[in-house]
């Protein structure tokens, strides 16, 4: 039983040194494989919006990644809820894919691009709520 523990005990020793050779190995160069994520482009969206009304903007993606937009203002009244919604923007109309009908100011919406596309940001009078045209201001953050 003692040779076998000193032939076991042999191996660990040589697979050690060898594993510690293999590391210490001048001709071995570690490579450092990293990626650089797509610069985050923020834009701004500003207009007017009465009731039951609603105004698209559109804007493009560089790559894949998440998108937001927030309201970053509406006034006169700050505490109205509105709706705001991200989509595809075909050239003509805006197909919403997420959307929320109870933003507030400071609230938006997040999603995901899977790449590079035109994408658009809708706000709308969805519960007739806007009594007086307000002003507004989206901020949208993209790949």
């Amino acid at each position: 039983m003692a040779g076998m523990r000193n032939v076991t005990r042999a191996v660990i020793l040589a697979l050690g040194a060898a594993l510690g050779a293999a590391a210490c190995d001048p001709t071995v160069t570690p490579t450092n494989t990293t990626t650089s994520p797509s610069p985050t482009i923020t834009e701004s969206y500003t207009g007017s919006i009465t009731l039951n009304g609603a105004v698209t903007h559109f804007f493009s993606t560089s790559a894949a990644g998440l998108v937001t937009a927030t309201l970053r203002t509406l006034s006169p009244d700050d505490t109205m809820q509105i709706g705001l919604a991200l989509g595809t923007w075909n050239g003509v109309t805006c197909a919403t894919t997420i959307s929320n009908e109870r933003a507030g100011e400071g609230i938006g919406v997040t999603g995901s691009v899977s790449g590079a596309g035109n994408l658009c940001v809708r706000i709308f009078d969805a519960n007739a709520t806007v009594t007086v045209p307000s002003q507004y201001e989206i901020v949208v953050q993209h790949p």
